[in-house]
């Protein structure tokens, strides 16, 4: 997706997030029909894999690694993860830094030693199809079973988190915070409902590159717009030119392009780092004039929202804050 959130990742967001999801024969995580001896067929992204009921030692690669630690997996390794650590819990974030790192940042970081050495008993590794062939598999397969479970279109981090956890056999701790993610949800789209249903949203987000000139515009189904969709708004227009993952739901139009994106729109928001500061992508957009002249600037309906990098549901309870706070001021207007 995207990979969220570094400069060196960028390509990969847009090319990466491609897979339709990870199904299953029963378009759920796993076949309980299959569950023999111990073991039972889980179907991912690389196939229906054989692996343990009830595993009981877990490495976790990518997203997998937020959502396995905010499900209290039972994990003995996992892959470095630093963009995460932002909307991580005291908790989870003590719960990552304990954790056996063996794997860096990039798929291409991983240390099969390392991983070896901590005897797993299962492997989900949570990166998109096309970053998977950056790891050795076979390799993997020799050490313990290999659930591949990546990202596709952004919004999805709820069903693939959720195969994550099953995976995993986490799912407990998982629907609990599901639950309580859909609670507070609930409760915000009450209170806004007698104003988001009824203006048009445009989303400015971190992916514009400025040195081309250009800024990232996410529809419905983005990073920057998915949970906003829960309280009932809605990221009016689509991509011109849709392709695969997240350029199913963003694009990249050039500065020039910003009164033709966004004229229409009765409130703009944009994305900002998780201690409220402006990327260098957005801050090219909010100091053009294109975008000072826009009716939504003039009318000052434009706002700032946090943590819009959530792949999991402790994570998009934050940003469900986020979204709260920042977009209270409609409600006294």
């Amino acid at each position: 997706m995207p990979i969220r959130r570094t400069s060196g990742l960028i390509g990969a967001v847009s090319l990466a997030l491609v897979l339709a999801g990870c199904g299953s024969s029963s378009e759920g995580g796993s076949d309980a029909a299959s569950e023999k001896g111990g073991t039972r067929v889980f179907a991912a992204d690389n196939g229906k894999i054989t692996i343990p009921a009830e595993p009981k030692r877990v490495v976790a690669t990518g997203y997998a690694v937020p959502a396995l630690i905010e499900a209290d997996a039972p994990l003995v390794g996992i892959s470095s993860w630093k963009r995460g650590e932002p909307m991580m819990s005291e908790e989870d974030l003590a719960a990552y830094k304990k954790l056996t790192k063996v794997a860096g940042e990039q798929a291409a970081e991983t240390n099969y030693e390392a991983i070896a050495e901590v005897e797993p008993d299962l492997i989900v590794i949570g990166v998109p199809a096309p970053v998977l062939g950056d790891i050795d598999v076979k390799r993997l397969e020799s050490i313990a079973p290999v659930v591949a479970i990546g990202p596709t279109v952004p919004s999805a981090w709820r069903e693939l988190s959720r195969k994550q956890a099953d995976a995993a056999g986490a799912l407990d701790k998982f629907d609990a915070g599901q639950k309580a993610y859909e609670v507070k949800a609930a409760e915000l789209k009450n209170k806004y409902k007698d104003v988001l249903p009824q203006l048009k949203l445009g989303h400015v987000g971190a992916y514009g590159e400025v040195a081309k000139g250009t800024f990232q515009r996410e529809f419905n189904g983005s990073w920057g717009t998915n949970v906003a969709e829960d309280l009932g708004a809605t990221y009016y227009g689509k991509v011109k030119e849709a392709g695969e993952g997240s350029r199913s739901v963003s694009e990249y139009p050039s500065i020039e392009e910003l009164p033709a994106a966004f004229g229409e729109a009765d409130v703009l928001t944009y994305s900002v780092n998780a201690d409220g500061s402006v990327s260098e992508a957005v801050r090219y957009v909010l100091d053009s004039k294109l975008w000072k002249n826009l009716p939504a600037v003039k009318a000052g309906k434009t706002f700032p929202i946090r943590y819009t990098e959530a792949a999991t549901y402790g994570q998009a309870v934050k940003t469900l804050d986020a979204v709260d706070t920042s977009l209270a001021p409609l409600l006294k207007r």
